[in-house]
């Protein structure tokens, strides 16, 4: 009984040792992240069109006229509202996860936006779930 309260701590320390040490990396960010809230997807508005300037926790800056992306100090912005959105090395703790993910697939069951994803298996929201996972590829 004593091995197995050990061993129960010991995985416990180890899970919440690389939740820790996972860092989210910019990088990674602008280039993958980034580029789906601008994405169309079938039946959906993009998700700038909610979240630029919005008054909620996942609010993205606004685009420059004309502009097709962000600008570097932009990015930097958007990055630092997002990574407030996650719970690094965890995502099935993570807000920007959940939130657009369908309730069928474990998201959270109201979206104003709609369920953006169908499913974990969606590639975008794999992206997004690798950058949680501290991804720099």
């Amino acid at each position: 009984m004593l091995r197995l309260l050990l061993a129960l701590v010991v995985v416990g320390v180890s899970a919440s040792a690389v939740k820790a040490e996972t860092v989210l990396d910019y990088d990674f960010f602008k280039r993958k992240v980034e580029p789906i809230f601008l994405k169309k997807r079938a039946d959906h508005a993009r998700c700038t069109v909610c979240h630029q300037q919005s008054n909620n926790a996942f609010r993205l800056e606004k685009l420059p006229d004309g502009a097709a992306f962000w600008n570097e100090e932009q990015s930097k912005k958007n990055f630092a509202v997002v990574s407030s959105l996650v719970v690094p090395g965890d995502p099935a703790q993570s807000r920007l996860l959940l939130q657009p993910l369908a309730p069928q697939a474990g998201g959270n069951a109201y979206h104003s936006g709609g369920w953006q994803f169908a499913s974990k298996n969606d590639p975008d929201w794999k992206r997004l779930e690798a950058w949680v996972r501290g991804s720099k590829k």
